[in-house]
Protein backbone atom coordinates (compact mmCIF):
# COMPACT_ATOMS: atom_id res chain seq x y z
CA UNK A 1 0.00 0.00 0.00
CA UNK A 2 1.50 2.77 -1.25
CA UNK A 3 2.00 5.95 1.35
CA UNK A 4 2.32 9.96 1.32
CA UNK A 5 3.95 12.26 3.83
CA UNK A 6 4.95 15.87 3.95
CA UNK A 7 7.33 17.61 5.97
CA UNK A 8 8.17 21.62 5.94
CA UNK A 9 11.75 22.04 4.71
CA UNK A 10 11.73 26.22 4.67
CA UNK A 11 9.32 28.99 3.43
CA UNK A 12 6.64 27.60 1.38
CA UNK A 13 8.41 24.75 0.60
CA UNK A 14 8.01 21.21 1.36
CA UNK A 15 9.55 17.90 0.80
CA UNK A 16 7.04 15.29 -0.21
CA UNK A 17 7.98 11.43 0.27
CA UNK A 18 6.10 8.65 -1.83
CA UNK A 19 7.06 4.86 -0.91
CA UNK A 20 5.13 2.52 -3.22
CA UNK A 21 4.81 -0.87 -2.08
CA UNK A 22 5.65 -4.15 -4.61
CA UNK A 23 0.96 -4.42 -4.60
CA UNK A 24 1.20 -1.06 -6.03
CA UNK A 25 3.01 -1.50 -9.26
CA UNK A 26 3.43 -5.64 -9.70
CA UNK A 27 -0.18 -5.62 -11.20
CA UNK A 28 0.40 -3.35 -13.71
CA UNK A 29 3.64 -4.50 -14.65
CA UNK A 30 2.12 -7.95 -15.44
CA UNK A 31 -0.41 -6.56 -17.40
CA UNK A 32 1.93 -4.46 -19.45
CA UNK A 33 4.10 -7.20 -19.95
CA UNK A 34 1.16 -9.04 -21.19
CA UNK A 35 -0.20 -6.55 -23.42
CA UNK A 36 3.58 -6.17 -25.23
CA UNK A 37 3.02 -10.01 -26.14
CA UNK A 38 0.33 -9.05 -28.16
CA UNK A 39 1.51 -5.99 -30.20
CA UNK A 40 5.17 -6.68 -30.58
CA UNK A 41 7.11 -8.11 -33.62
CA UNK A 42 9.97 -9.91 -32.72
CA UNK A 43 11.65 -12.44 -35.55
CA UNK A 44 11.14 -15.93 -35.20
CA UNK A 45 7.70 -15.07 -33.27
CA UNK A 46 4.19 -14.48 -34.90
CA UNK A 47 2.83 -11.30 -33.92
CA UNK A 48 0.98 -12.09 -30.35
CA UNK A 49 2.25 -15.31 -30.04
CA UNK A 50 5.31 -13.80 -27.98
CA UNK A 51 6.27 -15.24 -24.87
CA UNK A 52 5.63 -13.67 -21.52
CA UNK A 53 9.36 -14.21 -20.77
CA UNK A 54 10.94 -13.24 -23.87
CA UNK A 55 9.48 -9.61 -23.76
CA UNK A 56 10.32 -9.91 -19.72
CA UNK A 57 14.51 -10.27 -21.05
CA UNK A 58 14.00 -7.97 -23.71
CA UNK A 59 12.14 -5.21 -22.46
CA UNK A 60 11.30 -5.99 -18.58
CA UNK A 61 13.51 -3.07 -17.51
CA UNK A 62 12.18 -0.87 -19.25
CA UNK A 63 8.42 -1.72 -18.70
CA UNK A 64 9.21 -2.43 -14.90
CA UNK A 65 10.61 1.22 -14.25
CA UNK A 66 8.13 2.75 -16.25
CA UNK A 67 5.19 1.01 -13.99
CA UNK A 68 6.89 1.77 -10.92
CA UNK A 69 7.16 5.45 -11.45
CA UNK A 70 3.51 5.68 -13.10
CA UNK A 71 2.34 4.65 -9.56
CA UNK A 72 4.44 6.71 -7.73
CA UNK A 73 3.02 9.73 -10.27
CA UNK A 74 -0.55 8.75 -9.38
CA UNK A 75 -0.21 8.34 -5.86
CA UNK A 76 1.33 12.12 -5.74
CA UNK A 77 -1.43 13.51 -7.83
CA UNK A 78 -4.07 11.89 -5.87
CA UNK A 79 -2.44 13.01 -2.71
CA UNK A 80 -1.98 16.95 -3.70
CA UNK A 81 -6.16 16.88 -5.23
CA UNK A 82 -7.24 15.39 -1.77
CA UNK A 83 -4.95 17.88 0.31
CA UNK A 84 -5.74 20.47 -2.28
CA UNK A 85 -2.34 22.32 -2.64
CA UNK A 86 -2.18 25.18 -4.23
CA UNK A 87 1.66 24.55 -5.53
CA UNK A 88 3.67 26.38 -8.21
CA UNK A 89 4.62 24.85 -11.48
CA UNK A 90 5.18 20.93 -10.94
CA UNK A 91 6.94 19.15 -7.50
CA UNK A 92 10.45 18.62 -9.11
CA UNK A 93 11.42 15.10 -7.86
CA UNK A 94 14.75 15.11 -5.77
CA UNK A 95 17.28 13.18 -7.35
CA UNK A 96 17.46 8.98 -7.20
CA UNK A 97 19.70 5.83 -9.22
CA UNK A 98 17.13 4.66 -11.52
CA UNK A 99 19.51 1.36 -12.22
CA UNK A 100 18.32 0.67 -8.53
CA UNK A 101 15.08 -0.72 -9.98
CA UNK A 102 15.07 -4.07 -10.64
CA UNK A 103 12.41 -6.27 -12.21
CA UNK A 104 13.78 -9.64 -10.82
CA UNK A 105 13.98 -7.88 -7.21
CA UNK A 106 11.16 -6.13 -6.95
CA UNK A 107 10.40 -3.84 -3.32
CA UNK A 108 9.59 -0.97 -1.62
CA UNK A 109 10.47 2.09 -3.25
CA UNK A 110 11.04 5.62 -1.83
CA UNK A 111 10.72 8.90 -3.94
CA UNK A 112 11.26 12.26 -2.54
CA UNK A 113 9.67 15.73 -4.52
CA UNK A 114 10.34 19.02 -3.44
CA UNK A 115 7.14 21.67 -4.01
CA UNK A 116 6.67 25.11 -3.19
CA UNK A 117 3.58 26.46 -2.30
CA UNK A 118 1.59 29.16 -3.44
CA UNK A 119 0.93 32.52 -0.60
CA UNK A 120 -2.26 33.32 1.02
CA UNK A 121 -2.38 36.93 -1.02
CA UNK A 122 -4.16 40.27 0.51
CA UNK A 123 -4.31 42.79 -1.68
CA UNK A 124 -3.40 45.97 0.89
CA UNK A 125 -2.84 48.91 -1.80
CA UNK A 126 -6.12 48.62 -2.68
CA UNK A 127 -7.59 48.95 0.72
CA UNK A 128 -9.80 52.15 1.07
CA UNK A 129 -8.05 55.21 1.14
CA UNK A 130 -4.53 53.61 1.08
CA UNK A 131 -3.22 54.52 -3.15
CA UNK A 132 -3.31 58.24 -4.67
CA UNK A 133 -2.85 58.00 -8.11
CA UNK A 134 -3.36 60.92 -10.80
CA UNK A 135 -4.97 60.49 -14.26
CA UNK A 136 -3.50 63.56 -16.64
CA UNK A 137 -5.18 65.00 -19.16
CA UNK A 138 -3.71 65.78 -21.76
CA UNK A 139 -4.33 69.42 -23.79
CA UNK A 140 -5.10 69.77 -27.46
CA UNK A 141 -3.36 72.38 -28.29
CA UNK A 142 -4.46 74.27 -31.50
CA UNK A 143 -0.31 74.18 -32.59
CA UNK A 144 -1.25 69.57 -32.39
CA UNK A 145 -4.41 70.28 -34.14
CA UNK A 146 -2.44 72.17 -36.72
CA UNK A 147 0.65 70.21 -36.83
CA UNK A 148 -2.50 67.30 -37.70
CA UNK A 149 -3.93 68.77 -40.63
CA UNK A 150 -0.19 69.35 -42.19
CA UNK A 151 0.35 66.28 -41.57
CA UNK A 152 -2.19 64.60 -43.50
CA UNK A 153 -1.92 67.23 -46.34
CA UNK A 154 1.75 66.00 -46.66
CA UNK A 155 0.71 62.48 -46.67
CA UNK A 156 -1.62 62.71 -49.28
CA UNK A 157 0.38 65.51 -51.03
CA UNK A 158 1.91 64.77 -54.49
CA UNK A 159 6.14 63.88 -54.07
CA UNK A 160 8.90 65.57 -56.11
CA UNK A 161 11.92 64.52 -56.33
CA UNK A 162 14.54 67.33 -55.35
CA UNK A 163 18.04 67.34 -55.42
CA UNK A 164 18.58 70.22 -53.01
CA UNK A 165 17.25 71.43 -49.49
CA UNK A 166 15.80 74.70 -50.43
CA UNK A 167 13.23 75.44 -47.18
CA UNK A 168 11.82 73.94 -44.28
CA UNK A 169 9.54 72.41 -46.11
CA UNK A 170 11.51 69.88 -48.01
CA UNK A 171 11.54 66.08 -46.47
CA UNK A 172 14.59 64.78 -46.20
CA UNK A 173 15.31 60.41 -46.08
CA UNK A 174 18.48 60.52 -43.19
CA UNK A 175 20.37 58.03 -41.50
CA UNK A 176 21.83 59.03 -38.17
CA UNK A 177 24.88 57.75 -37.53
CA UNK A 178 26.16 58.20 -33.79
CA UNK A 179 29.56 60.07 -34.08
CA UNK A 180 32.24 61.90 -31.95
CA UNK A 181 31.93 65.93 -32.41
CA UNK A 182 33.83 65.50 -35.70
CA UNK A 183 31.28 62.91 -37.35
CA UNK A 184 33.49 60.38 -36.67
CA UNK A 185 31.51 57.15 -36.13
CA UNK A 186 31.45 55.62 -32.64
CA UNK A 187 31.85 51.87 -32.97
CA UNK A 188 29.05 49.29 -32.29
CA UNK A 189 26.92 53.15 -32.32
CA UNK A 190 23.65 53.29 -33.22
CA UNK A 191 22.61 53.85 -37.36
CA UNK A 192 18.99 54.72 -38.07
CA UNK A 193 17.18 55.53 -40.84
CA UNK A 194 14.34 58.34 -40.74
CA UNK A 195 12.53 61.04 -42.79
CA UNK A 196 11.64 64.11 -41.31
CA UNK A 197 10.25 67.48 -42.82
CA UNK A 198 13.12 69.86 -42.48
CA UNK A 199 11.54 72.18 -40.50
CA UNK A 200 11.32 69.51 -37.74
CA UNK A 201 14.98 70.58 -36.74
CA UNK A 202 15.83 73.73 -34.68
CA UNK A 203 16.07 76.71 -36.72
CA UNK A 204 20.08 76.63 -36.33
CA UNK A 205 20.30 73.02 -37.83
CA UNK A 206 17.58 74.19 -40.64
CA UNK A 207 20.22 76.98 -41.61
CA UNK A 208 22.69 74.29 -41.67
CA UNK A 209 20.72 72.17 -44.13
CA UNK A 210 19.74 74.60 -46.33
CA UNK A 211 21.57 74.40 -49.74
CA UNK A 212 22.86 70.48 -48.59
CA UNK A 213 22.28 68.18 -51.27
CA UNK A 214 21.83 64.32 -51.48
CA UNK A 215 24.59 62.35 -50.44
CA UNK A 216 25.76 65.76 -48.37
CA UNK A 217 25.96 65.28 -44.42
CA UNK A 218 26.12 67.13 -41.05
CA UNK A 219 27.12 66.61 -37.59
CA UNK A 220 25.03 68.15 -34.25
CA UNK A 221 24.58 67.63 -30.78
CA UNK A 222 20.75 66.17 -30.71
CA UNK A 223 20.22 68.00 -27.30
CA UNK A 224 19.24 71.88 -28.81
CA UNK A 225 18.49 70.32 -32.28
CA UNK A 226 14.63 70.07 -31.79
CA UNK A 227 12.20 71.56 -29.53
CA UNK A 228 11.09 69.21 -26.82
CA UNK A 229 8.47 67.18 -28.79
CA UNK A 230 10.81 66.18 -31.53
CA UNK A 231 13.50 65.85 -29.06
CA UNK A 232 12.26 63.60 -27.10
CA UNK A 233 10.13 61.65 -30.37
CA UNK A 234 13.90 61.11 -31.92
CA UNK A 235 15.00 60.00 -28.92
CA UNK A 236 12.46 56.81 -28.82
CA UNK A 237 12.77 56.38 -32.29
CA UNK A 238 16.63 55.90 -31.80
CA UNK A 239 15.78 53.14 -28.80
CA UNK A 240 16.00 55.66 -25.93
CA UNK A 241 13.74 56.81 -23.53
CA UNK A 242 12.19 60.04 -23.99
CA UNK A 243 13.63 61.88 -21.06
CA UNK A 244 17.38 60.72 -21.38
CA UNK A 245 19.37 63.40 -20.84
CA UNK A 246 22.77 61.51 -21.44
CA UNK A 247 21.37 60.69 -25.03
CA UNK A 248 20.43 63.94 -25.61
CA UNK A 249 23.81 64.94 -24.82
CA UNK A 250 25.49 62.19 -27.82
CA UNK A 251 26.52 63.57 -31.33
CA UNK A 252 24.97 61.86 -34.68
CA UNK A 253 26.41 62.23 -38.49
CA UNK A 254 23.02 62.81 -40.54
CA UNK A 255 23.73 61.56 -43.77
CA UNK A 256 21.46 62.90 -46.40
CA UNK A 257 20.32 60.25 -49.03
CA UNK A 258 16.92 61.67 -50.60
CA UNK A 259 15.17 65.19 -50.89
CA UNK A 260 12.13 65.74 -51.90
CA UNK A 261 9.22 68.13 -52.12
CA UNK A 262 5.85 67.36 -50.83
CA UNK A 263 2.96 69.69 -52.46
CA UNK A 264 0.42 69.91 -49.93
CA UNK A 265 -3.36 68.54 -50.54
CA UNK A 266 -5.55 71.74 -50.37
CA UNK A 267 -8.31 71.37 -47.67
CA UNK A 268 -11.49 70.96 -49.50
CA UNK A 269 -14.17 68.43 -48.99
CA UNK A 270 -13.17 66.20 -51.43
CA UNK A 271 -9.84 66.24 -49.24
CA UNK A 272 -12.08 65.60 -46.21
CA UNK A 273 -13.94 63.03 -48.02
CA UNK A 274 -10.65 61.33 -48.77
CA UNK A 275 -9.64 60.88 -44.98
CA UNK A 276 -12.87 59.96 -43.35
CA UNK A 277 -15.44 58.69 -45.83
CA UNK A 278 -17.75 58.01 -43.58
CA UNK A 279 -18.26 61.70 -42.24
CA UNK A 280 -19.73 64.48 -43.65
CA UNK A 281 -17.12 67.05 -43.37
CA UNK A 282 -17.89 70.69 -45.33
CA UNK A 283 -15.69 72.88 -43.80
CA UNK A 284 -11.88 73.38 -42.61
CA UNK A 285 -13.63 73.77 -39.04
CA UNK A 286 -15.26 70.45 -39.38
CA UNK A 287 -12.01 68.97 -40.45
CA UNK A 288 -10.03 70.46 -37.66
CA UNK A 289 -12.93 69.32 -34.72
CA UNK A 290 -12.56 66.00 -36.41
CA UNK A 291 -8.86 65.34 -35.99
CA UNK A 292 -8.91 67.15 -32.51
CA UNK A 293 -11.36 64.54 -31.05
CA UNK A 294 -9.37 61.79 -32.40
CA UNK A 295 -6.17 63.46 -30.52
CA UNK A 296 -7.88 63.41 -27.54
CA UNK A 297 -8.89 60.07 -27.67
CA UNK A 298 -5.58 59.09 -28.43
CA UNK A 299 -4.34 61.10 -25.53
CA UNK A 300 -6.88 59.44 -23.03
CA UNK A 301 -5.74 55.86 -24.17
CA UNK A 302 -2.24 56.56 -23.06
CA UNK A 303 -3.76 58.48 -20.41
CA UNK A 304 -5.49 55.72 -19.70
CA UNK A 305 -2.25 52.94 -19.95
CA UNK A 306 -0.13 55.16 -17.83
CA UNK A 307 -2.20 55.11 -14.90
CA UNK A 308 -2.89 51.43 -15.83
CA UNK A 309 0.69 50.90 -15.73
CA UNK A 310 1.69 52.95 -12.68
CA UNK A 311 -1.27 51.39 -10.86
CA UNK A 312 0.82 47.67 -11.75
CA UNK A 313 3.94 48.63 -10.57
CA UNK A 314 1.92 50.04 -7.25
CA UNK A 315 0.06 46.47 -6.88
CA UNK A 316 3.59 44.47 -7.57
CA UNK A 317 5.72 46.51 -5.17
CA UNK A 318 3.38 46.97 -2.31
CA UNK A 319 1.06 44.41 -1.94
CA UNK A 320 3.56 42.09 0.76
CA UNK A 321 3.98 38.67 -1.14
CA UNK A 322 5.71 36.28 0.41
CA UNK A 323 7.51 33.51 -1.91
CA UNK A 324 9.67 30.57 -1.69
CA UNK A 325 12.41 32.12 -3.56
CA UNK A 326 15.05 29.16 -3.12
CA UNK A 327 12.77 26.38 -4.70
CA UNK A 328 11.35 28.77 -7.65
CA UNK A 329 15.33 28.92 -8.61
CA UNK A 330 15.64 25.71 -8.53
CA UNK A 331 12.08 25.10 -10.23
CA UNK A 332 13.30 27.94 -13.12
CA UNK A 333 16.38 25.59 -13.87
CA UNK A 334 14.46 22.15 -13.99
CA UNK A 335 10.77 23.50 -14.93
CA UNK A 336 11.58 24.89 -18.53
CA UNK A 337 11.92 22.77 -22.08
CA UNK A 338 15.82 23.29 -21.79
CA UNK A 339 17.66 22.59 -18.56
CA UNK A 340 19.21 26.14 -17.14
CA UNK A 341 22.37 26.37 -15.11
CA UNK A 342 22.31 28.71 -11.50
CA UNK A 343 23.33 31.85 -12.88
CA UNK A 344 21.34 31.94 -15.95
CA UNK A 345 18.22 31.26 -12.87
CA UNK A 346 20.01 33.95 -11.06
CA UNK A 347 19.62 36.40 -13.93
CA UNK A 348 16.21 36.11 -15.32
CA UNK A 349 14.80 35.98 -11.46
CA UNK A 350 14.12 39.90 -11.14
CA UNK A 351 11.71 39.63 -14.43
CA UNK A 352 10.47 36.03 -13.30
CA UNK A 353 9.37 37.41 -9.55
CA UNK A 354 8.35 40.54 -10.71
CA UNK A 355 5.46 38.81 -13.27
CA UNK A 356 4.77 36.17 -10.71
CA UNK A 357 4.00 38.35 -8.36
CA UNK A 358 1.93 40.04 -10.89
CA UNK A 359 0.14 37.02 -11.84
CA UNK A 360 -0.57 35.94 -7.83
CA UNK A 361 -2.19 39.37 -7.39
CA UNK A 362 -4.44 39.02 -11.02
CA UNK A 363 -5.54 35.66 -10.34
CA UNK A 364 -6.73 36.69 -7.13
CA UNK A 365 -8.48 39.63 -8.06
CA UNK A 366 -10.39 38.11 -10.65
CA UNK A 367 -11.40 34.98 -8.96
CA UNK A 368 -12.76 36.88 -6.01
CA UNK A 369 -14.47 39.64 -8.29
CA UNK A 370 -16.00 36.41 -10.78
CA UNK A 371 -14.40 38.61 -13.86
CA UNK A 372 -15.21 36.59 -16.84
CA UNK A 373 -15.77 37.81 -20.52
CA UNK A 374 -18.73 36.02 -22.43
CA UNK A 375 -18.22 34.95 -25.83
CA UNK A 376 -20.43 38.19 -27.15
CA UNK A 377 -18.07 40.76 -25.27
CA UNK A 378 -15.06 38.90 -26.77
CA UNK A 379 -16.43 39.21 -29.92
CA UNK A 380 -17.42 42.65 -29.71
CA UNK A 381 -13.66 43.86 -28.39
CA UNK A 382 -12.03 41.92 -31.19
CA UNK A 383 -13.97 43.62 -33.61
CA UNK A 384 -12.87 46.39 -32.04
CA UNK A 385 -9.46 45.74 -32.81
CA UNK A 386 -10.22 45.00 -36.05
CA UNK A 387 -11.82 48.61 -36.64
CA UNK A 388 -9.25 50.21 -34.97
CA UNK A 389 -6.57 48.49 -37.24
CA UNK A 390 -8.37 49.11 -40.44
CA UNK A 391 -9.61 52.32 -39.53
CA UNK A 392 -13.73 53.44 -39.52
CA UNK A 393 -13.92 52.75 -43.04
CA UNK A 394 -13.89 49.56 -42.51
CA UNK A 395 -17.12 49.78 -40.13
CA UNK A 396 -19.47 49.08 -42.72
CA UNK A 397 -17.48 46.53 -45.14
CA UNK A 398 -19.49 43.57 -45.91
CA UNK A 399 -15.95 41.42 -45.36
CA UNK A 400 -15.58 42.42 -42.09
CA UNK A 401 -18.20 39.92 -40.27
CA UNK A 402 -16.70 36.55 -42.08
CA UNK A 403 -13.06 38.09 -41.27
CA UNK A 404 -13.96 38.12 -38.13
CA UNK A 405 -15.52 34.87 -38.20
CA UNK A 406 -12.13 33.68 -39.54
CA UNK A 407 -10.27 34.89 -36.99
CA UNK A 408 -12.39 33.98 -33.88
CA UNK A 409 -11.50 30.22 -35.43
CA UNK A 410 -7.63 31.25 -34.68
CA UNK A 411 -6.73 30.19 -30.89
CA UNK A 412 -3.98 32.37 -30.42
CA UNK A 413 -5.95 35.22 -31.63
CA UNK A 414 -9.23 34.90 -29.24
CA UNK A 415 -6.37 33.91 -26.39
CA UNK A 416 -5.16 37.34 -27.16
CA UNK A 417 -8.51 38.85 -27.39
CA UNK A 418 -9.51 37.77 -23.95
CA UNK A 419 -6.68 38.13 -21.67
CA UNK A 420 -6.50 42.11 -22.84
CA UNK A 421 -10.53 42.19 -22.28
CA UNK A 422 -9.93 40.25 -19.02
CA UNK A 423 -7.17 42.60 -17.86
CA UNK A 424 -8.90 45.65 -18.73
CA UNK A 425 -11.59 44.61 -16.32
CA UNK A 426 -9.34 43.70 -13.45
CA UNK A 427 -7.78 47.44 -14.31
CA UNK A 428 -11.60 49.15 -14.49
CA UNK A 429 -12.19 47.24 -11.15
CA UNK A 430 -8.92 48.23 -9.58
CA UNK A 431 -9.63 51.94 -10.34
CA UNK A 432 -12.43 51.92 -8.64
CA UNK A 433 -10.41 51.10 -5.26
CA UNK A 434 -8.07 53.83 -5.31
CA UNK A 435 -7.90 57.65 -5.20
CA UNK A 436 -7.59 59.39 -8.27
CA UNK A 437 -6.85 63.01 -8.98
CA UNK A 438 -7.50 64.57 -12.13
CA UNK A 439 -4.52 66.90 -13.26
CA UNK A 440 -4.06 69.30 -16.65
CA UNK A 441 -1.29 68.67 -18.63
CA UNK A 442 0.54 69.16 -22.05
CA UNK A 443 1.51 66.62 -24.51
CA UNK A 444 5.32 67.47 -24.13
CA UNK A 445 5.14 67.47 -20.11
CA UNK A 446 3.74 64.14 -20.25
CA UNK A 447 5.89 62.40 -22.45
CA UNK A 448 8.04 63.23 -19.59
CA UNK A 449 7.03 61.74 -16.87
CA UNK A 450 9.19 59.24 -15.22
CA UNK A 451 9.18 55.83 -17.61
CA UNK A 452 8.23 53.36 -14.98
CA UNK A 453 6.10 51.17 -17.35
CA UNK A 454 7.60 49.21 -19.14
CA UNK A 455 6.46 45.99 -17.84
CA UNK A 456 4.08 43.21 -19.21
CA UNK A 457 0.82 43.08 -17.40
CA UNK A 458 -1.30 41.10 -19.03
CA UNK A 459 -3.13 38.28 -17.43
Amino acid sequence: MATVTRENIGLLNDKITVKVSKDDYLPNFDKAVKQFTKSASIPGFRKGMVPAGMVKKMHGQAIFTDEVIKAVESKLGSYLQEEKLDIFGQPIPLERNENEFNYNAPAEYTFNFEVGLKPAVEITPLESGKTNLTRYKVIVSDKMVDEEVERMQLKGGDIQEGDTIVDGENVVNVTFIESDANGTPVEGGITKENSLLVKYFSPAIVEKLIGKKTGDSIVFQLEGSFDEERLAYILKDLGFDADDKEAARKYFKLDITKVQVIAKKELNEAFFKEIYPNENLATVEDFRAKLKSEIETYWAQESRNALHNELFETLVHETPIELPKEFLKRWLQVGGEKPKTAAEADHEWPNFDHQLRWTLISDKLIRDNKMEVSFEELKEGAKARLLGHFGGAAAGAEWLDSYLDRLLQDEKFVDQTYREMITAKLFDYAETKVNIKEEEISAEEFVKLPNKHHHHHEH
